[in-house]
């Protein structure tokens, strides 16, 4: 059996695959251009990134392949439908990084409601004169509304959560109930797969029917926000700020994004934990071993 990682793993999770085939890995930080193709012919098994994408034409050149296990619990990278129409199992991994994307979530929470970073670079930038009885004023959590989007694993866990600063949740579950979210939660938390459905959710009409002192999380799809409407929105001052992990084109962000003091920007953290990624690519490390040695995928895409 021949197994191909996209990037490379920890080691233990590459010697559990090296059990079950023979493993190849980019000897940098991901295979040059052609390279993957050319070891896509007589695959077996694919463990792939979010950032991989894995369309028809890599499955095509992929005749042998027989599970393509990504690394991630979202899976728009990988046109499934096409795999399963080749017989490929496409599995992701849930679970395990439930807790850190939650966690991730409250720290851009608390960063934009209290302006943690808009601080930060004022002390670094030696502009900060001391205190002051009406400097830097943010917003205070208890008593106020968190408005979760999507309510999944990692959404309840941000929800159970809301308790311990004092929060009551509301959660949308059509689309009558998110446009009352909107309009009456103070934190709007976007916790939804990327689909044709929820691409652009977050447009102009959505981000004015919010409240002008609401903050906007996003750690779910860069596309589930339109990055223009929220930019413009900002600026308009029609909500108070927002926190984004995800961008529609990343690593490219939105150029009037980057000069708005406003928003919270950081580089797609959300199961950036040593203990999650490790336990991530484990997982889909046991669902290539699972396939290869003919039993069922442990975390079949449902």
């Amino acid at each position: 059996m021949k197994i191909v990682l996209t990037r490379r793993l920890p080691a233990a999770v590459g010697a559990k695959l090296r059990s079950a085939g023979d493993v190849v890995a980019p000897s940098e930080s991901e295979f040059r251009a052609g390279e993957l193709a050319a070891h896509l012919t007589d695959a077996d098994a694919l463990v792939t990134m979010l950032t991989d994408p894995i369309r028809a034409a890599a499955i095509d050149a992929a005749p042998r392949l027989k599970i393509i296990a990504n690394v991630a619990v979202g899976f728009d990278n990988i046109d499934v439908s096409y795999a399963r129409s080749k017989n490929i199992v496409v599995t992701n991994t849930p679970d395990v990084l439930t807790d850190a994307v939650a966690e991730l979530t409250w720290a851009l929470i608390l960063a934009v409601a209290r302006r943690v970073v808009e601080g930060d670079r004022t002390v670094r930038a030696r502009a900060w004169n001391g205190w002051a009885f009406d400097y830097m004023l943010g917003a205070g959590l208890a008593g106020k509304q968190l408005g979760i989007v999507g309510g999944g694993r990692i959404g309840r866990a941000v929800a159970a959560r809301a308790g311990a600063f004092g929060m009551r949740v509301a959660m949308a579950r059509t689309a009558q109930s998110l446009d009352q979210l909107l309009n009456t939660s103070d934190v709007v938390s976007l916790h939804v797969p990327l689909t044709p459905e929820t691409r652009h959710l977050i447009d102009r009409t959505a981000l004015a029917r919010m409240k002008r002192s609401a903050y906007l999380i996003n750690t779910s799809r860069g596309p589930v926000v339109d990055e223009e409407a929220l930019a413009w929105a900002l600026a308009e001052r029609l909500i108070a700020g927002a926190a984004l992990d995800v961008y529609e084109q990343e690593p490219r962000v939105t150029a009037d994004l980057l000069r708005l003091d406003n928003v919270v920007l950081t580089p797609h953290l959300g199961s950036a934990t040593t203990e999650t990624r490790t336990a991530m690519a484990d997982l889909a490390a046991d669902n290539v071993v699972a396939v290869l040695g003919g039993r069922p995928p442990l975390t079949p895409v449902p």
